[in-house]
């Protein structure tokens, strides 16, 4: 068994992959906005690093079109990746939010314009249909989203996309497009110190509807975009220690054990680092140690 698959697999659609994947936005820097230290990560070096993660198990990646830093393109570095590799990898991709090309955040799209949204993913991954296409909600939080997952469902229709997915949305809005076709995955930010899918009931509802829920933060927590900094909660060190574990691997293994149908798409540029993430699907934590990390602490929502 390939140590991705050590934390079981789950469908999205009729696609089945590792519960453990790889997220692509540190590809181009650290965080969306481009490099921490003003200098472009190397390409040959990123397609390594994808090729060790598929090596490793991993079988489907999180990207989109607007992670990309100056000189670097998320899809460009996961098409030049797939291109050499003769595995099958599900790529996920997400439409909606739309930037410049300087970088500039310019708000969400009109429906009537995420073809062209899929149509620069398509390009720039190469392909002639997305494996799953996630809707990103934006602006109000309770605002509809019918308008938008319609145009992609009709899009999904027309071939171009074969599965569809929501991401920072409520439980309401997974009802709101389930009326109009099937999702496959929601993604939503959730972890030990970001907790408001387990209060909106969102995780439940996913796994109830054979949903698969995917985290995003789930190590870098209220940090966001930011990498993971030096872990100060004493639950999780204390975790760490008895396993011989990672903080990380810990808060990883933490969002698996939520349930089957959560998967994890913790991003890296460091191959030690990816190693460590891909091993977390091994970690098995006891029941007591779940009702520790269960309890709130120091910067839980």
């Amino acid at each position: 068994m390939n140590a991705a698959a050590t934390a079981g697999t789950w469908k999205l659609g009729d696609l089945e992959v590792n519960r453990i994947g790889y997220g692509a936005m540190r590809l181009t820097g650290n965080g969306m906005m481009g490099n921490s230290d003003g200098q472009p990560i190397d390409r040959e070096a990123a397609v390594d690093l994808l090729h060790s993660a598929f090596e490793q198990g991993v079988d489907h990646i999180d990207t989109a079109a607007f992670y990309f830093s100056p000189l670097r393109s998320a899809n460009e570095i996961i098409n030049r990746a797939l291109s050499s590799w003769h595995g099958d990898v599900v790529v996920v991709t997400k439409v909606g939010p739309a930037r410049h090309p300087s970088g500039e955040w310019l708000g969400t799209v009109r429906p009537d314009q995420l073809r062209g949204q899929v149509e620069e993913n398509l390009r720039q991954l190469g392909r002639d249909c997305l494996d799953v296409v996630n809707l990103r909600a934006a602006g109000p939080r309770t605002a509809s989203i019918a308008e938008h997952f319609g145009a992609l469902a009709e899009l999904r229709d027309a071939g171009l996309i074969r599965h569809l997915g929501l991401s920072a949305v409520l439980p309401e809005h997974v009802a709101e497009a389930q009326a109009i076709a099937p999702v496959v995955c929601v993604q939503n930010s959730y972890g030990l110190d970001w907790r408001r899918a387990d209060e909106s009931g969102l995780v439940d509802l996913c796994g109830e509807q054979g949903i698969a829920f995917v985290p995003f933060f789930a190590v870098s927590g209220l940090r966001r975009e930011a990498a993971a900094g030096q872990e100060r909660d004493a639950r999780v060190q204390l975790v760490a220690r008895a396993h011989h574990a990672t903080p990380a691997q810990v808060r990883l293994a933490w969002t698996l054990h939520r349930g089957p149908h959560v998967l994890a798409i913790p991003g890296t540029r460091n191959p030690a680092h990816l190693a460590e993430n891909i091993a977390a699907g091994a970690l098995r934590l006891t029941e007591e140690e779940l009702a520790l990390l269960a309890q709130p602490g120091e910067g839980t929502a």
